[in-house]
């Protein structure tokens, strides 16, 4: 049985503050650096970089933040969470990703999705009309540039051939580690499944029996396959918080969860606000939302294996301005007393 990992990630995004203050770019890239140090410093597994590409994110050359990260760490292993593979050029994205291989000595990992934000399809000039198509070719492509260091044929819709074309560099590793980001879309279940690969399940609230069947299709569909399952992973990420006990660490991730979702909902047309006595529910082994004390959110995870079967959870403790000094705080929680927790009820 695999040990359970433990990781946070950031998506960068610049939220202004009750105040109006937004921080700047520059600010906001070297506090992920910070976060990724600390990450590394504590002892967790593992620490991500999302990719959007808007004025009030950061991220948009997310491998490039990577690799700054890869040389201020020593053991915690990188990934993008996610890269959009939809309206990237899968070659390039290979190129970076190896090219972070040998920048962090083989601690490099991929997720490969189509992320919540659609800017990326007008930037790059492909369209949303063809969505599901766009996907499906350029995963596939990328699995193929994983395979061969050159590919002598191939051709697809969107596009230009490739005819014995040399994929440089390659990687220390093998293969790097893929996994495909899933939200809550059924037939992206089902096609990790059957791939074979990894699965990133993206959970924000709610109950999660309410998703169990995206990783039973996963898994199903995977053994139908006839793949390996002892060699497959399903993580677990989401919004996340941790401090001393249930209650401070619902007080303090409120103001920044409704900054973080206020902000981003009105542009939509949509308002947002809870409360502090709305969420405390939400310390609940049975709910999704993963804020609470280190007991707690020990409790949840576990609850959660038992439905999932997952081995990895990754949190997003830096959303909505969330300060970096309290962040660090989470680490050391998450780190210390978490996994410990967790890592010891499973090992029984």
């Amino acid at each position: 049985m695999k040990e359970f990992e433990f990781g946070i990630y950031s998506l960068g995004e610049r939220v202004p503050d009750a105040n109006g203050n937004t921080p700047t770019a520059q600010s906001r890239v070297e506090d992920i650096i910070q976060m990724a140090k600390m990450a590394d410093e504590a002892g967790l597994d593992i620490f991500g970089v999302g990719e959007h590409h808007r004025l009030d994110f950061v991220t948009s050359s997310y491998a490039l933040i990577l690799a700054a990260i890869a040389r201020e760490t020593k053991n915690i292993k990188l990934t993008s969470t996610l890269s959009v593979i939809s309206t990237a050029d899968p070659v390039r994205v290979y190129e970076d990703t190896a090219t972070l291989d040998l920048i962090s000595d083989g601690r490099t990992e991929i997720i490969l999705g189509r992320g919540a934000f659609l800017e990326s399809f007008s930037l790059f000039g492909v369209s949303l009309n063809d969505y599901d198509e766009l996907f499906e070719e350029k995963l596939n492509l990328f699995f193929k540039l994983q395979e061969q260091e050159v590919v002598n044929y191939w051709h697809g819709e969107f596009r230009s051939p490739l005819k014995n074309a040399q994929i440089s560099p390659r990687p220390i590793q093998k293969e790097i580690p893929i996994w495909i980001g899933v939200g809550g879309t059924p037939a992206s279940a089902v096609r990790a499944g059957r791939l074979g690969v990894n699965m990133a399940l993206g959970l924000l609230s709610g109950r999660p029996e309410s998703v169990k069947h995206l990783t039973d299709l996963y898994w199903h569909f995977a053994k139908e396959a006839g793949h390996d399952l002892t060699k497959l992973r399903v993580s677990v990420t989401g919004h996340s918080y941790v401090s001393l006990t249930g209650e401070q660490a619902i007080t303090e991730f409120v103001p920044h969860y409704n900054q973080y979702f206020s902000y981003f909902l009105k542009e939509r047309g949509q308002h947002f606000h809870s409360t502090v006595e709305q969420l405390m529910p939400q310390r609940a082994p049975g709910q999704i939302l993963a804020v609470g004390s280190a007991e707690e959110l020990a409790e949840k995870i576990l609850y959660q294996h038992e439905l999932f079967g997952h081995s990895r959870f990754m949190g997003q403790l830096d959303m909505g301005g969330q300060p970096l000094s309290r962040v660090e705080k989470a680490i050391d929680l998450l780190a210390n007393k978490v996994a410990p927790i967790v890592r010891k009820a499973l090992s029984k």
